[in-house]
């Protein structure tokens, strides 16, 4: 509970939750696999309901607590509405991680937590009066949302207070979807063939547990951020550029579709290592250069891609259920940078696509200022430019849901 709120408390001071998280479980290395993951999914769990827990907190603070007390707090209220047979060992629990973290407090976290769950018939009414607190997303994000989705925005709100689904990429050169579906039907592992070479697991599962995992068969990967190689279509032969690549899921898929000749770039050198990592276990090769795509002087030969990947930098509201860091730390100007910096690549990367080639815009962004509205200034500005349209329309923006994040998917060609 403890190192739950550690990682709350880390995010409420501005710090990313994932590399929060990686750092943690590198001192614990000794942690076995479920301790790691009652953690990182109690944390999780916290910061997706952040705005819930949050108004109700407020009912019984005078004043802000210290950082970790206020953390440790909010776990403690995620526990208690997901184990509320065991409210008194919650509670219990959390003082006695009062006690060690800061002992002088241990007296005022029982008593909130006390008075709290004597008001418990209370905390609907106070969640309901809060917008925040009752949509679990900031003021502003809601208000982007509503205005780009007048249809969907509660919808959307929902999926991203959701566990996200886990699905798996089949590796087409190691492995047949049928097989696949066998080995882990036969390990006891619930899941549907959803499309292709996709495969949605019915729980979340350590890959340490996936039949074909090391051996490279499959790999994770979201069934929406598996669409960008689909709808790239590379074929035999040609030269593709996957721009701002890492992890490296879908530098790995392109190999996996065709024998192409790939170069990914990435800005930052460990994250570089991952996409290495990666095809490595996959048994594919690329060209990895570590390069800010954006400044071509840098790491391009003048030769120019018949097919670009261009998974833009952006503001990840269509992940955030992953990353629920990300809805309490960004803000609501930060997308007009967001903005500007994904004009500024795409942009400079037109310049090193051949005459008839395709590049494919994407996000995992549902703001309509990041997709939409990037794709008509890009064909205002590039008369060379011509949108190819995606199931007959001109761009695609899938919504999170049941079975994939959020994503969008913009297809242009260059004039020949």
């Amino acid at each position: 509970m403890l190192r739950a709120a550690e990682l709350v408390a880390g995010v409420m001071e501005g710090g990313n939750l994932t590399d929060a998280f990686e750092r943690m479980a590198a001192d614990h290395a000794a942690w076995p696999d479920a301790t790691r993951g009652a953690v990182r999914d109690l944390a999780w769990s916290t910061l997706r309901d952040y705005g819930t827990g949050d108004a109700v907190l407020q009912q019984f603070l005078h004043s802000p607590p210290a950082v970790l007390i206020h953390g440790l707090l909010l776990v403690a209220l995620t526990r208690l509405e997901q184990r509320p047979e065991q409210a008194h060992t919650v509670v219990d629990q959390t003082v006695q991680a009062a006690a060690v973290a800061m002992p002088g407090l241990k007296g005022m976290v029982n008593g909130v937590l006390r008075n709290a769950l004597r008001q418990r018939q209370l905390w609907t009414s106070w969640v309901e009066a809060d917008e925040e607190a009752r949509h679990t997303h900031p003021r502003w994000w809601i208000t982007r949302v509503r205005a780009d989705h007048s249809e969907h925005w509660r919808s959307i709100l929902e999926a991203g207070r959701q566990r996200p689904p886990m699905a798996l990429r089949v590796n087409r050169r190691r492995a047949e979807v049928d097989a696949v579906v066998a080995e882990l039907e036969a390990a006891g592992i619930a899941l549907r063939a959803v499309s292709g070479q996709t495969v949605l697991l019915a729980q979340p599962l350590p890959v340490a547990r996936l039949p074909g995992f090391a051996e490279g068969r499959v790999s994770v990967q979201d069934a929406g951020a598996q669409r960008a190689a689909l709808l790239l279509a590379p074929q035999a032969g040609e030269r593709v550029l996957d721009a701002c690549a890492a992890p490296g899921g879908k530098t790995a898929h392109l190999l996996e579709l065709a024998d192409i000749e790939l170069s990914a770039l990435e800005l930052d050198p460990l994250r570089a290592q991952r996409i290495r990592a990666n095809l490595d276990r996959l048994g594919l090769e690329a060209r990895i250069q570590v390069a800010d795509c954006a400044r071509l002087e840098t790491w391009w030969d003048g030769r120019p891609f018949d097919r670009i990947l261009a998974d833009v930098p952006c503001s990840a509201s269509g992940v955030v259920r992953r990353h629920p860091d990300i809805k309490w730390l960004r803000r609501d100007e930060d997308i007009a940078g967001f903005a500007a910096q994904q004009a500024r690549i795409v942009d400079a990367l037109w310049h090193t696509l051949a005459p008839g080639g395709t590049m494919l815009y994407v996000t995992c962004s549902v703001f309509g200022q990041e997709n939409a509205a990037q794709l008509a200034a890009f064909l205002r500005h590039h008369a060379d430019a011509e949108s190819d349209p995606i199931d007959g329309f001109p761009d695609c923006q899938l919504l999170p849901d049941a079975d994939h994040d959020g994503f969008y998917f913009a297809r242009l060609r260059k004039k020949a």
